[in-house]
C-alpha cells in the first residue's frame, strides 16, 4: 500500500477541532472531501469550526473533556452510528501548563494535564483502533510534540505527557506493523505553530513576558502545520515533524544531544538567575 490516495467520503475523527492544528485539520480534510466527526471542550469555538467547513460537509460534533473516559467511547460509538466507519482518528486534543520548576507544579495540575493529554489520547486511540482496524486502510495519528523529543526546563508536566504520547505511539505503530494490520500509526511532533496554547495554559497569567516570547518562537501557521500533517498521513510516515524548529530540534535530539542538553541548562540557570 502506498499511503491514502483519496479521502472523499472518508470519515475523519478530529479531538481538540475548536481551534489551532485541529481546526486547521477539520479545514483540510473537509475541502478533499472527507466525513467530519469533531469534538472539543470549547463548545463555541467548535461552532466557529463548522460554520468555517465548505458548504454541504457532513460533521458531526460532540464537546466533551477528552479526560472522560465513558465520553470518548460513547463518540466513537455516535461516529459509527452516524457513518458506519472511521477512517482517519486524530488525537489532538492538548493542554500546557506554564513555566513552574518541575518540583513547583502541584501534583493535582499533573494528575489534569495527564487526564487530557495522555488519558485522552490513549481513550481516543483505544475507542476507535477497533473501528479503524476494519477499513482497507487507515490511520491513527497522535499528536506529541517536540517537547516529546527532548527534556525542557520549566516543561516537566507538559514534556512528560508528550513524551508518554511517542512512547505508546511508537509501540502501537510497531505492532499493527507487524501484525499486518491496515493501520498506520503516526507521532506527530509539531515546533511552534501559532496556536491560542501558550496562552490558555494554567499559570500563562505569572509570566506574561515569557508567554509574548514563547509567542514570537511560533513559526509555522495551523494551516501549513495541517498540511504538513495531512501529507504524512498519505506518505504513511510513523513520525511527523511539522516546521523547520522541529526538523532541528529533532536532529539536535539525536545527534547533538550532549550540545543540546548544554544550551538548555545554560539557558535555563540564565532564566532563572534573572529572577
Amino acid at each position: 500500500m502506498h499511503g491514502m490516495k483519496s479521502f472523499q467520503s472518508k470519515v475523519v475523527v478530529i479531538t481538540g477541532a475548536a481551534s489551532g492544528i485541529g481546526r486547521g485539520l477539520a479545514l483540510k480534510f473537509s475541502a478533499l472531501g472527507a466525513n467530519l466527526a469533531l469534538n472539543d471542550f470549547n463548545a463555541a469555538g467548535l461552532q466557529e469550526t463548522v460554520a468555517l467547513l465548505p458548504k454541504g460537509t457532513e460533521v458531526i460534533t460532540s464537546v466533551f473533556d477528552v479526560s472522560r473516559r465513558e465520553a470518548m467511547f460513547g463518540f466513537a460509538d455516535a461516529v459509527i452510528a452516524r457513518y458506519g466507519q472511521v477512517d482517519v482518528m486524530i488525537n489532538n486534543a492538548g493542554v500546557a501548563i506554564a513555566g513552574f520548576r518541575t518540583d513547583e507544579v502541584p501534583i493535582s495540575d499533573y494528575e489534569w494535564i495527564f487526564g487530557i493529554n495522555l488519558w485522552g489520547m490513549m481513550y481516543g486511540s483505544m475507542a476507535f483502533l477497533p473501528h479503524l482496524r476494519k477499513r482497507p486502510e487507515a490511520a491513527l495519528v497522535n499528536v506529541s510534540s517536540i517537547f516529546g523529543l527532548f527534556g525542557i526546563p520549566s516543561q516537566a508536566p507538559y514534556v512528560t505527557t508528550k513524551f508518554a504520547i511517542r512512547g505508546f505511539t511508537e509501540t502501537l505503530a510497531i505492532e499493527e506493523k507487524a501484525m499486518g494490520s491496515s493501520v498506520t500509526v503516526s507521532s506527530v511532533h509539531p515546533g511552534g505553530i501559532k496556536t491560542n496554547i501558550a496562552r490558555a495554559a494554567r499559570g500563562a497569567e505569572v509570566d506574561p513576558q515569557a508567554i509574548s516570547e514563547f509567542e514570537q518562537q511560533l513559526r509555522t501557521s495551523p494551516e501549513r502545520a495541517a498540511e504538513i500533517i495531512l501529507r504524512g498521513i498519505r506518505r504513511r510516515k510513523p513520525r511527523i515533524l511539522v516546521g523547520a524548529d522541529a526538523h532541528l530540534f529533532h536532529f539536535a535530539a539525536h545527534r547533538l544531544r550532549r550540545l543540546l542538553f548544554g544550551i538548555l541548562v545554560r539557558g535555563y540557570r540564565k532564566r532563572v538567575l534573572k529572577k
